[in-house]
């Protein structure tokens, strides 16, 4: 197993990352705010993987083991806070919504990472105000560890559009469906359907960073048509495929 980086201070900067270039595993001893003022953003832990385009921002917590993945272009912003600054409370990696001004804070503030003027101090006061007011979203996608589960779970991430129930995925997995059933909300915390919105949205996500069109993202993740991904897209990151597309 490749050694863990340990980086005390969380770094605060801008980086650009080539679509599917990495930043290895590493954890830091301060709080994180990560953002993709263009591309998409993946965040994975052992716990699972949290995305996030660029309406959305995502918190990493002091001492979080984490792993970075560019979709697309990713314009990448990262915001260090000390360990006793935690606006939200939060203990776990969480998916934020990001409105114009929280955007335009973030991007001023990891502008220029050695600016500690007056006037920084005071964007920061506001950007923890802004952090306290913003919503969580649930864009996670949990990874499961139950050999019967990750069967399934595999079988979906090769093909996000397989229309199988939960009863016929079962076929081969070891386990029956309400077996599986029982394990998607015990081990990953969610119902079958979500787990699989949540896969073909991640899986959407990756397509429109690569420029895909959006009917064919729609049809090739699952839904039946482009009105109906539109729909679910837009309740999950409040903005269209197509307008979220133009931003990146």
């Amino acid at each position: 197993m490749p050694e863990i980086r340990h980086t005390p201070q969380a770094p605060t900067r801008t980086q650009a990352l080539a679509p599917g270039e990495r930043i290895d595993a590493h954890r830091h001893d301060d709080h994180q705010i990560v953002y993709a003022g263009s591309g998409v953003l993946a965040v994975t832990t052992d716990g699972g993987t949290w995305f996030a385009p660029g309406t959305r921002a995502i918190w990493v917590p002091a001492g979080c083991v984490h792993a970075h993945r560019a979709h697309g272009h990713l314009e990448l912003h990262l915001l260090g806070l000390p360990a006793d600054t935690n606006p939200l409370g939060l203990d776990a990696p969480t998916v934020l919504a990001v409105g114009p001004l929280l955007r335009e804070l973030i991007l001023a503030c990891t502008r220029d990472p050695y600016d500690e003027g007056p006037e920084r101090q005071r964007l920061r006061a506001v950007l923890l105000d802004q952090l306290r007011a913003s919503p969580r979203q649930p864009v996670q996608l949990p990874t499961p560890t139950d050999p019967r589960l990750v069967a399934v779970c595999r079988r979906l991430h090769r093909d996000p559009a397989d229309p199988r129930t939960l009863g016929e995925l079962a076929a081969g997995s070891g386990a029956g469906e309400r077996t599986l059933s029982r394990l998607f909300r015990r081990e990953l915390g969610m119902t079958f359907p979500q787990w699989r919105t949540q896969l073909r949205l991640y899986h959407a996500l990756r397509m429109l960073a690569d420029g895909d069109p959006v009917t064919a993202v729609a049809h090739r993740c699952g839904w039946a048509s482009a009105s109906a991904f539109i729909d679910v897209f837009r309740r999950a990151f409040g903005c269209t495929p197509g307008s979220h597309q133009r931003m990146g």
